[in-house]
C-alpha cells in the first residue's frame, strides 16, 4: 500500500515544530523510513534523522530534507493552516508555521525513498537518507556532523538537496557554482547610558544611537559595493526599552548579511563594525559596542559536473524547458557542510510551487514581487499538486544518476 502524501504533507503543515523541536516530525519521518526497510537512527544532532538503504555495491548518495518551522502566524486561510504554538528560545511563546516549505521538503524526500525503494532492482549502490534539524538556525547539518555521521555511516559520493521556491510549480531552478550566497548573523549591543524620557540630556541614548546605526548601514549596499555585486545588509530585529518614560540603558540589533564570497564577507564585516563603532562614538557612548556572531554560513557551490549531470536527468525526466538557471539566490543554506566536511560534490536546486497559471498572470502584470508569497511570508504555502509530484520526481531521478 502506498503511502498517502497529500495526507502526509496536512499533517506536517498543522503540526509545525520549531528549530531543534521537531519531535513529532522526525517520529513520522523516522516511522516511514522503516517501514520502507531502511536502518534508521533518531536523534542524530538533538532530533535529526538517518535512514539506510544498502542495495549492493555501488556509489553512496546522501540526500537531505530539512524539517523545522517558523515562528510566524500562518494567513494563508488553507483549510490545512497550522494554528500551532511554540516556545522560541527566549522562552516566548510564538505561533508556528512552516513558511518556508520544509514539509513538503519531508513529502518530496518520503515519496522519493518509498519509488527508488520500489525500484531497487533497477539500481545498485547504497542510499543515506537525512531529515535535519534547525535549518532555519543554520545549525542542523552541523550538529549532525557533530554526532559523528561521517565515522560510522558510509561516506557520500555526492550530496543532494531541494528547495521549493515561488517558481512556477513543474520548474526546476538550477545552477552550476555559486547557487546561495555565504550569511552571517549578527547581534549587536549598542551601550548608552538610561535614564529618565524628561531628561534626555542626562542620558545618552541608544534608540537614537541604534535609528542612526540602522539608516547608516544601509549604505553598505547601496554606497559601498559595486551595484553589480551581491551584496545585502537587513536589521532583522531592534530591542530597546521597557516604558515610554524610561530611556533604556542598552539597544541590541539583529543583523543577517549576505555575499557570494569570502572577500565580499571581509569587506562587508568590515564596514558593519566600523559603522557600528562610529555612531556608537558619536552618540558620546561610554562603552564599547559588542558584537556576536549567531552563525555563519558558506556560500552554496555545485559542483559543475555533477549539476550538468542532475539537470540533464531533470530534463529527460520533467519534460524539455522544465530547467532554468534561477541566478544566484540572496538566500542562506547549511546543506553544504555535509559536502565540504566529506569533500565530495554538491547539488541543491530549486523546485517550483507557485500555481503555473497564478504566476504567469503575475509575471505579466508585472507582479511577482508583490503578489506572489514568497518563503518567510505568512502568507506562503505551495500548491499541492503538482509540487509534491514533481518534488518526488526530482529527488527520485537525482539520485538515480548516481545509482544507476
Amino acid at each position: 500500500m502506498s503511502i498517502d502524501l497529500d495526507a502526509l504533507y496536512r499533517d506536517l503543515h498543522q503540526h509545525p515544530e520549531l528549530s531543534f523541536q521537531e519531535t513529532r516530525t522526525a517520529g513520522i519521518a523516522a516511522g516511514h523510513l522503516r517501514d520502507l526497510g531502511l536502518e534508521v537512527e533518531e536523534g542524530v544532532g538533538i532530533t535529526g534523522v538517518v535512514g539506510v538503504l544498502r542495495n549492493g555495491d555501488g556509489p553512496v548518495v546522501w540526500a537531505r530534507a530539512d524539517m523545522d518551522a517558523l515562528p510566524v502566524e500562518e494567513l494563508t486561510g488553507l483549510p490545512h493552516a497550522s494554528t500551532a504554538t511554540g516556545v522560541d528560545p527566549a522562552g516566548h511563546v510564538v505561533p508556528v508555521m512552516h513558511a518556508c516549505g520544509h514539509d513538503m521538503h519531508v513529502t518530496a524526500m518520503i515519496g522519493a525513498v518509498e519509488r527508488l525503494v520500489a525500484d531497487r532492482d533497477a539500481w545498485s549502490g547504497t542510499l543515506v537518507i537525512l531529515i535535519q534539524p534547525a535549518e532555519e538556525y543554520g545549525a542542523g547539518a552541523r550538529a549532525m556532523l557533530d554526532a559523528g555521521i561521517l565515522d560510522r555511516l558510509p561516506k557520500p559520493d555526492v550530496v543532494l538537496g531541494q528547495h521549493v521556491t515561488p517558481l512556477p510549480a513543474g520548474v526546476i531552478g538550477v545552477r552550476s557554482g555559486t547557487q546561495m550566497a555565504a550569511s552571517d548573523g549578527l547581534t549587536v549591543t549598542l551601550h548608552g547610558r538610561g535614564g529618565h524620557g524628561s531628561r534626555p540630556h542626562t542620558t545618552i541614548d541608544p534608540v537614537v544611537m541604534a535609528a542612526a546605526t540602522v539608516m547608516r548601514l544601509q549604505t553598505i549596499a547601496s554606497r559601498e559595493l559595486d551595484p553589480q555585486e551581491v551584496g545585502v545588509v537587513t536589521v532583522g530585529s531592534i530591542h530597546a526599552g521597557t516604558k515610554n518614560n524610561i530611556i533604556a540603558a542598552d539597544a541590541t540589533l539583529e543583523l543577517s548579511l549576505r555575499y557570494p564570497d569570502d572577500e565580499a564577507r571581509e569587506r562587508v564585516l568590515a564596514a558593519v563594525e566600523r559603522i557600528v563603532r562610529a555612531e556608537s562614538a558619536a552618540s558620546g557612548a561610554e562603552r564599547e559596542p559588542e558584537f556576536r556572531t549567531d552563525h555563519t554560513l558558506p556560500p552554496t557551490i555545485n559542483d559543475a559536473d555533477a549539476t550538468a549531470r542532475v539537470a540533464a536527468a531533470l530534463e529527460r525526466a520533467l519534460g524539455e524547458g522544465t530547467v532554468i538557471d534561477p541566478g544566484m539566490f540572496t538566500g542562506s543554506e547549511d546543506v553544504s557542510w555535509f559536502a565540504r566536511d566529506a569533500g565530495v560534490p554538491l547539488v541543491f536546486w530549486f523546485w517550483g510551487g507557485v500555481d503555473a497559471e497564478v504566476f504567469a498572470q503575475a509575471r505579466a502584470a508585472g507582479t511577482v514581487a508583490s503578489s506572489i508569497p514568497t518563503n518567510h511570508s505568512a502568507y506562503f504555502a505551495p500548491v499541492m499538486h503538482p509540487t509534491i509530484e514533481v518534488g518526488v520526481t526530482a529527488m527520485a531521478t537525482a539520485v538515480r544518476e548516481f545509482l544507476d
